[in-house]
């Protein structure tokens, strides 16, 4: 993994007054999945949500791809290369199929079919390819929001909480495409949990954050097996940590 794919330089952010996310330096590197571990509160889908350039930072740079982003909205083509899946993904109230081609309407594409049976298939949604929207359950409205990412086959796919209150089945289905995907295709992924089990299980560096600063990063089995600081070892073992 050499190519960097973000690099963040003495980037902030702060609400009310309140600094949430301090980060002196990070690198995430192309084709890597890097997990974000931390209590809640610490930075991690503020992270995310500068990282989907949804906000931007106070200080410091965010660099993409080599390219330094302007202050202001980030440009269009390159928004386009990033996409994310929130805990409780927000659908359109109509079928499964027009919101899994959402993306791909937007960008201008008229001959999706092909790419819509295979990824339908992929997430176990070619039964539902009909439904509406508001009749799915929990993991199946998941499993359609992941569809609507991989679809448009984004360079950086970010995923806050992804598979937080769903069965075991959805879980390890949304897990497979993840892994799958990143293997396959290459792309880069950033998923923020509170389990550590999935972040061992997907991640191949993972970073503990606490009060809004990187505690540690460091390679998956070195950060659980080995882990440097006393806070991360604190948090590994399951214990109150902040």
């Amino acid at each position: 993994m050499s190519e960097v794919m973000y690099a963040l330089h003495g980037v902030r952010k702060v609400y009310a007054g309140r600094t949430v996310l301090d980060i002196s330096a990070l690198d995430i590197y192309a084709g890597e999945v890097l997990a974000l571990v931390g209590p809640s509160g610490a930075g991690k889908s503020t992270l995310l949500r500068l990282l989907n350039f949804l906000e931007q930072p106070d200080a410091g740079t965010l660099v993409f791809q080599g390219q330094s982003l302007p202050r202001g909205e980030a440009p269009l083509a390159l928004r386009r290369q990033v996409t994310t899946v929130f805990q409780r993904p927000a659908l359109l109230s109509t079928t499964v199929t027009k919101n899994v081609t959402y993306g791909l309407r937007l960008r201008g594409a008229r001959d999706g079919r092909a790419d819509l049976t295979a990824t339908l298939e992929l997430l176990g949604l070619k039964e539902l390819a009909r439904a509406k929207a508001r009749t799915l359950s929990g993991g199946e409205a998941q499993r359609v929001a992941l569809a609507r990412a991989l679809i448009i086959r984004p360079k950086v796919l970010l995923l806050d909480e992804p598979t937080a209150n769903l069965d075991p089945y959805n879980v390890g289905l949304i897990e497979r495409v993840v892994t799958d995907m990143n293997r396959q295709s290459g792309t880069t992924v950033v998923i923020v949990t509170h389990n550590i089990f999935q972040a061992r299980r997907l991640a191949h560096r993972v970073a503990f954050l606490l009060n809004g600063q990187i505690v540690e990063l460091a390679d998956t089995q070195a950060f659980f097996e080995a882990p440097a600081d006393a806070r991360t070892r604190a948090f590994v073992r399951g214990e109150m940590v902040c």
